[in-house]
């Protein structure tokens, strides 16, 4: 297959321009992502709405890659449980070569083919859930094998990838290919393609937590009450759908635990 995420830069002699012509260059760039990520709607749709509806159910969200596609999906499994106050397992991350592949990169952890889902049967994946794979490249052996053996287990599969018509892909029930083209430093796909997976995660993991319920009007009603920003963002919530004053949310909010729970108590009693 031809990849696209290899090709060479649009720029040239990168190495002599001026610190302004070289911003200048990777904003221009980053400005294509957005446009990329719009095409590829129909797909994400697709993906999350197969994703709610299983986890609708009681499955789980997983997501499985190497480098910086393993460490997008890290980080966005790691913000559901803040965001949307759902328990730390419902959106499980897991990137190549282990948490320490977090931090430094481990040698050819991305080569094997069954160690992805090696990785997955610690959480007990089974048929109720769904699996993500991560994957600038469209190829990488660790993915690929994570999906293949993921599908035949009827597990429902589904892949965030910068090139089209990759084996991982082919793995996939609901693939989403967001072709962004040939990145500013040539084959550095934490760049464009790396934002380009970041957007369809957060597109993708709030679209779901949405369609789950965990969000009323536009508010994070669920969100976990980790600092004093959202106790205050949270009190000016109760606030505001209660039209009760501060001393009074705040009160609720810290009795009941989230914005959700505190409102509908307070409606209960009256």
């Amino acid at each position: 297959m031809i990849r696209v995420t290899e090709q060479e830069s649009r720029y040239r002699d990168i190495d002599q321009m001026s610190a302004l012509e070289i911003l200048e260059g990777i904003n221009r760039e980053d400005q294509s992502v957005p446009l990329a990520v719009e095409k590829a709607i129909p797909q994400i749709e697709h993906l999350a709405s197969g994703v709610a509806e299983r986890m609708a159910k009681g499955g789980r969200l997983f997501y499985i890659g190497a480098g910086t596609s393993g460490r997008l999906g890290v980080v966005d499994a790691s913000e559901c449980p803040p965001t949307f106050g759902v328990p730390f397992d419902w959106v499980v991350g897991i990137i190549a070569g282990g948490d320490t592949a977090i931090r430094r990169a481990v040698e050819n952890a991305e080569d094997d083919e069954q160690q992805a889902w090696v990785d997955l049967q610690a959480f007990n994946i089974n048929e109720k859930d769904c699996l993500v794979g991560l994957a600038a490249s469209g190829t990488t052996p660790y993915v690929v094998g994570g999906l293949n053996t993921a599908r035949a287990h009827g597990i429902l599969t589904g892949c965030i990838v910068c090139n089209e018509g990759g084996p991982i892909a082919a793995a996939s029930d609901f693939p989403v290919e967001v072709v962004v083209g040939p990145e500013f430093l040539t084959g550095s796909t934490r760049m464009k393609s790396g934002t380009a997976q970041k957007l369809v995660l957060n597109m993708l993991s709030t679209t779901v937590m949405i369609r789950l319920g965990r969000v009323k009007g536009n508010k994070m009603v669920d969100m976990q009450l980790t600092n004093h920003k959202l106790v205050d963002r949270g009190t000016q919530m109760v606030m505001d759908e209660l039209n009760i004053d501060h001393e009074h949310a705040a009160d609720l909010l810290i009795r009941y635990g989230s914005v959700r729970k505190a409102v509908d108590a307070s409606k209960a009693a009256h």
